[in-house]
Parts: C-alpha cells; structure tokens; sequence
C-alpha cells in the first residue's frame, strides 16, 4: 500500500493550489481519505476528508475554501484549496484507513504548501 501526495508549493496570499495523492491501488480499498496537516510546533489537524460513499468532511477553518474530490479511474484523491492564507501554510499530508477487526491508517510522504502575505 503506498501513498504519493504532490502538488505543493509557494503561493501568495490569495491564490489556489490543488494537491493530489495517487494510491499504489484502487482507492475504494480504503473506507476514508483524508488530508491532514501539521504547520511547524503545532499538532496534525484533519483538513478535509472523503468517505468510500463519497461523503465528504472538512474542518471549520477550511469550510467553503478547500474541496475534496477523487478520480477512481486514476486511484487518487485531490485537494482544490482556493484563497490561500497565510495559515494555512503547513506540510499536507494524505491519508488512507481500512477498517476492519482493526484499524489500519496508511500514510502519504507530505508535500509542502507555502503561502506568503
């Protein structure tokens, strides 16, 4: 099972990016996806998340700015982050959990997102 997040980068306040994170398999393996966050000193925090059903969850500070989508056709889940903060700079995260007599989270390598005032 591996994960790959991309997309990162520098952006001004303002402005978009869109990650992405390809699974190694078909995603629907995993009951939830989801992308997580941790800005340098502070706790990872869950950004937004996307059940195998298709419903979708996002935290309070990213509401109506960022949006969870995914492609099954090419195993990935996206991340469209529109009016970038200066906030919201921080290593992002892909996450995919299995549930089963356990659970199973599996983790993406983080790509970086740097938003500048």
């Amino acid at each position: 099972v591996q994960l790959q997040a991309s997309g990162g980068g520098l952006v001004q306040a303002g402005g978009s990016l869109r990650l992405s994170c390809a699974a190694s398999g078909s995603i629907f393996r995993y009951n939830v996806m989801a992308w997580y966050r941790q800005a340098p000193g502070k706790q990872r925090e869950l950004v937004a998340s996307i059940s195998s059903g298709g419903s979708t969850a996002y935290a309070d500070s990213v509401e109506g700015r960022f949006s969870i989508s995914r492609d099954p056709a090419k195993n990935t889940i996206y991340l469209q982050m529109e009016n970038l903060k200066p906030e919201d700079t921080a290593m992002y995260y892909c996450q995919g959990r299995i549930v089963q007599s356990r659970v199973y989270d599996y983790w993406g390598q983080g790509t970086q997102v740097t938003v500048s005032s």
